[in-house]
C-alpha cells in the first residue's frame, strides 16, 4: 500500500512554505515517527514524520521547493522491508504536475538529482548523461560524481582559457546560497520598521556593580535551590516590566489610526540561531519571579538553537530586550520590533573610569539603548523610561521595595 507524505497545515499567517532538506532518500527504510523532511516557513521549521514504517517510495518535491499546505511532497510503500524493490524514482516523480513529463530514464533520473550533484555537476562542467548513477533507478549520486572525477575523465578546461588565468586570481571563489526563508522575512520586517515609523534611539549608561556583587554573593544558593544560573536577564526583564508599568505608552502599539495600550507584559528577547534572528515571547513577565524568567528565556534559546520554537512563542510581544553584549557590542542603534513601539539593547559590560563623589573610580558600566517610534512615545517618555531601568538596575532593592 503506497502512503502520501503531505505538507502539514500551514499557520494562517503562512500562505507557502520551503522544503528544507530530505533526511532520506528514495530505497530507504523508514520507521513511523521518523522524521522524513523539514518544511521552513517564514516563522518557523515543520518536521514531517513518517506516517508508518515501510520504505521512501519517491520524492515528489525536491530541496528547495515552494510547496503549499497539503500539497504532495513524497510516497512510502508501507510494510516494505529493507532491500525490497521500489518504484523508480524517475516513475514516480511523473506524478507530479510539477514534473514535466519525459520519454527516456536517462532524462529522468537527471530530473532527480540533488541540488548537490547538480551543484557539484555544474561546477566540473560535466554532462549528466556521461556519469553512471549507481543509486535507485539509476540515479547519480555524490559519490558517483567524485569517482568519475578521480578517474580523470573529466573534460579538461580550454588551455586558451587557463592561460588566461593570473595564478593570484585562480585561487578566488565566491559562493551562492539561497536566503532561507526566515532571513528573508526577517530582512523584510528590518525595512518595514525603517520605512514605516519614525524611529528615533536614546542612550544612557549603568553602573553594573550592584547586580554584580548580588549575583556573586547569592548566585551559588540561588542555583541550589532554583536549578538554573542566576544571569542578568532576568534583572534586565524586570527592570524593563517595571518601567513598562511606569510608561504605558512604551507598552502601546498603533493600530490605524488607533494606540492600542496592552495590560500585559509579554516581553520578547531576541534570539540568535543558526537560521537567523528570531524574536521569540515570554509571557507574563510580571507574574514571574527571576528564576522563572531565566528557565523561561534558557528554555526559548534552546527551542530556537534546535528550530523547535513553535508559531505562537514567535507571535505577540510587546517589546523587546536584545543584548549584543553577549558577542561584544560595546553600542547599537537596535530596530523596533513592528508593530511594538520600542525596543532595548543591552550591551558590553566594560571597566571604565568613572567621577563618582569627586573621585575616580573604576566601574563596570553598560550603554543602554531605546529606539523608539516617536509618533507614539515622546522624548519625556523615553528618556524618562530609559532613566527608569538605569535606576532599578542601579539599586536591584527597587524592584523588591516597588519605588
Amino acid at each position: 500500500m503506497t502512503i502520501e507524505i503531505l505538507v502539514p497545515d500551514l499557520p494562517e499567517s503562512v500562505a507557502d512554505a520551503t522544503v528544507a532538506t530530505w533526511h532520506k532518500q528514495p530505497g530507504d527504510f523508514v520507521t513511523r515517527d521518523e522524521v522524513l523532511v523539514d518544511i521552513e516557513t517564514d516563522k518557523v521549521v515543520l518536521e514531517v514524520p513518517a506516517p508508518q514504517d515501510g520504505i521512501l517510495e519517491a520524492i515528489i518535491e525536491a530541496d528547495g521547493t515552494t510547496v503549499l499546505s497539503k500539497q504532495l511532497i513524497g510516497k512510502i510503500k508501507a510494510g516494505a522491508v529493507a532491500g525490497e524493490p521500489t518504484k523508480d524514482v524517475p516513475a514516480a516523480a511523473e506524478s507530479s504536475p510539477n514534473k514535466r513529463n519525459t520519454a527516456s530514464l536517462t532524462e529522468e533520473t537527471n530530473e532527480a538529482l540533488s541540488p548537490a550533484v547538480r551543484r557539484l555537476l555544474g561546477e566540473h562542467s560535466i554532462e549528466a548523461s556521461a556519469v553512471k548513477g549507481t543509486g535507485v533507478g539509476g540515479r547519480i549520486t555524490r559519490e558517483d560524481v567524485e569517482a568519475y572525477l578521480k578517474n580523470g575523465t573529466a573534460p579538461a578546461a580550454a588551455p586558451v582559457a587557463e592561460a588566461k588565468i593570473e595564478a593570484p586570481l585562480a585561487a578566488r571563489s565566491e559562493k551562492r546560497v539561497p536566503m532561507t526563508r526566515l532571513r528573508k522575512r526577517v530582512a523584510e520586517r528590518l525595512l518595514e520598521a525603517k520605512n514605516s515609523t519614525a524611529m528615533l534611539t536614546t542612550f544612557n549608561e549603568v553602573n553594573m556593580k550592584p547586580i554584580m556583587d548580588l549575583r556573586k554573593q547569592y548566585k551559588d544558593i540561588f542555583e541550589e535551590r532554583h536549578g538554573i544560573r542566576l544571569g542578568f536577564m532576568s534583572f534586565y526583564v524586570k527592570a524593563v516590566v517595571e518601567a513598562l508599568k511606569r510608561y504605558p505608552e512604551v507598552n502601546a502599539s498603533i493600530d490605524g489610526d488607533e494606540i492600542v495600550y496592552h495590560n500585559f507584559f509579554d516581553v520578547s528577547i531576541a534570539v540568535s540561531t543558526p537560521r537567523g534572528l528570531v524574536t521569540p515571547v515570554l509571557r507574563d513577565c510580571d507574574k514571574l519571579s527571576l528564576a522563572e524568567i531565566e528557565k523561561g528565556i534558557r528554555e526559548l534559546a534552546i527551542k530556537g538553537r534546535d528550530g523547535k520554537l513553535t508559531v505562537d512563542e514567535l507571535i505577540g510581544g510587546n517589546f523587546t530586550i536584545t543584548n549584543g553584549g553577549v558577542f561584544g557590542s560595546l553600542m547599537s542603534t537596535p530596530i523596533i520590533n513592528p508593530p511594538q513601539a520600542a525596543i532595548l539593547g543591552m550591551h558590553k559590560i566594560a571597566d571604565r573610569p568613572m567621577a563618582v563623589d569627586g573621585k575616580v573610580e573604576i566601574l563596570p558600566m553598560m550603554y543602554l539603548a531605546l529606539s523608539y517610534d516617536h509618533r507614539l512615545v515622546d522624548g519625556r517618555e523615553s528618556v524618562g523610561y530609559l532613566v527608569t531601568i538605569k535606576d532599578l538596575l542601579e539599586d536591584p532593592t527597587r524592584l523588591l521595595l516597588d519605588v
